[in-house]
């Protein structure tokens, strides 16, 4: 059973960071791509970061530039998001998601949410002082 489980989520003040975890269970993450997104109330879910099957490729939503980074740990089968300098802004629902290697949907960009298979149950980030 595929499964993706978000961790690390919770209340920081402005300025402060939190390091999100992604781990993976029933299969490896290993050749695939993964995407973090979030959602706050009332709007639509948008692309966060992702890093592509080889760790070559990383991307960022122009909001996050220079303040998130996006890595893989292949040992613990976890992708991380180390979120720095975070802003009130930064305040929604986390999720993960995963485009594994048999994946239909690779030819969508990495910031369209239906171009993933799997999806964790989020992580609630909030950023207030």
């Amino acid at each position: 059973q595929v499964q993706l489980v978000e961790s690390g989520g919770g209340l920081v003040q402005p300025g402060g960071s939190l390091r999100l975890s992604c781990a993976a269970s029933g299969f490896t993450l290993d050749g695939s791509a993964i995407g973090w997104f979030r959602q706050a109330p009332g709007k639509e879910r948008e692309g966060v970061s992702y890093i592509g099957s080889t760790d070559r490729s990383t991307y960022y939503a122009d909001s996050v530039k220079g303040r998130f980074t996006i890595s893989r740990d292949h040992a613990k089968n976890t992708v991380h998001l180390q979120m720095n300098s975070l802003k009130p802004e930064d305040t929604a629902v986390y999720y993960c998601a995963t485009r594994p290697v048999w994946s239909l949907k690779w030819g969508s960009n990495w910031y369209e949410p239906f171009g993933y298979d799997y999806w964790g149950q989020g992580t609630q980030v909030t950023v207030s002082s």
